[in-house]
């Protein structure tokens, strides 16, 4: 879901736009409003957006200059200028500064909704893709041995333990760890601990694509002690840092 806020000086300007957009349709939720630059910078530290919609010319700070104080905080959000005719060259200087679009007020019916279709559409086509998770092979699935449903029960249960290992999750089922070992490679294609790396990192995907989340939070709560294993880890799985991943994300 993309969180988007709305900063205009103009109350009237904000409603509209709040309650003209179907946005729940568009895939997007409206977290916040704002009535000028200063307010919104507060409201985008409070509320991490994903899409700014703002105007320009705003009383206390305008919005472009809203937009370079956030790129300074490190805020990756889309940004959509509006603008009247007379400051049209003003806005479009925006674009330099970072801005995705600007749009003339007033707007016709369904150019907002074009353009942030736009918007994120680029998103997603810039986005990386996350790991998929590990798939037991075709055909196989029904078929799985009783040792290997549970350890891949076990697995999903406990993958944020540091201290799983094959010995632990084999002691767990009442098996020995080579029999557990070979069964399972036997039916999944994958060694029990690939199987945990792997599973391990689709998680550490999901919870980087909250910007709010910090790297070692991620980490230790897929399993890993070490921020510079885990890191390395990561970045063997992904093909790329999980920082680097987390900034695409926003």
């Amino acid at each position: 879901m993309l969180k988007v806020l709305i900063v205009d000086d103009e109350a009237v300007v904000r409603r509209g736009i709040v309650l003209g957009v179907d946005w729940a349709s568009m895939g997007c939720v409206v977290v916040g409003e704002a009535s000028n630059g200063e307010e919104g910078i507060a409201a985008a530290e409070q509320y991490s957006p994903n899409l700014i919609i703002t105007d320009v010319r705003m009383p206390k700070m305008d919005g472009i200059a809203m937009m370079q104080e956030l790129r300074r905080r490190g805020s990756r959000a889309h940004v959509i200028m509006l603008t009247a005719y007379s400051d049209f060259d003003y806005a479009r200087s925006a674009l330099q500064f970072g801005a995705d679009d600007y749009l003339l007020k007033p707007f016709h019916d369904g150019e907002l909704e074009e353009t942030i279709a736009r918007i994120r559409s680029r998103a997603q086509a810039a986005a990386p893709a996350a790991p998929a998770a590990p798939v037991l092979p075709e055909g196989q699935g029904p078929e799985k041995s009783k040792y290997v449903r549970e350890a891949l029960t076990y697995l999903s249960e406990h993958y944020n333990d540091p201290d799983i290992s094959v010995s632990s999750v084999a002691r767990s089922l009442g098996v020995s760890d080579g029999h557990l070992s070979h069964v399972f490679k036997k039916e999944t294609s994958y060694t029990l601990s690939a199987y945990l790396t792997n599973y391990r990192m689709h998680k550490a995907t999901e919870l980087l694509r909250d910007c709010r989340v910090k790297v070692y939070e991620v980490a230790e709560s897929v399993g890993y002690r070490d921020i510079t294993y885990f890191s390395s880890a990561f970045k063997k799985s992904v093909g790329m840092s999980p920082s680097e991943y987390q900034k695409r994300c926003q």
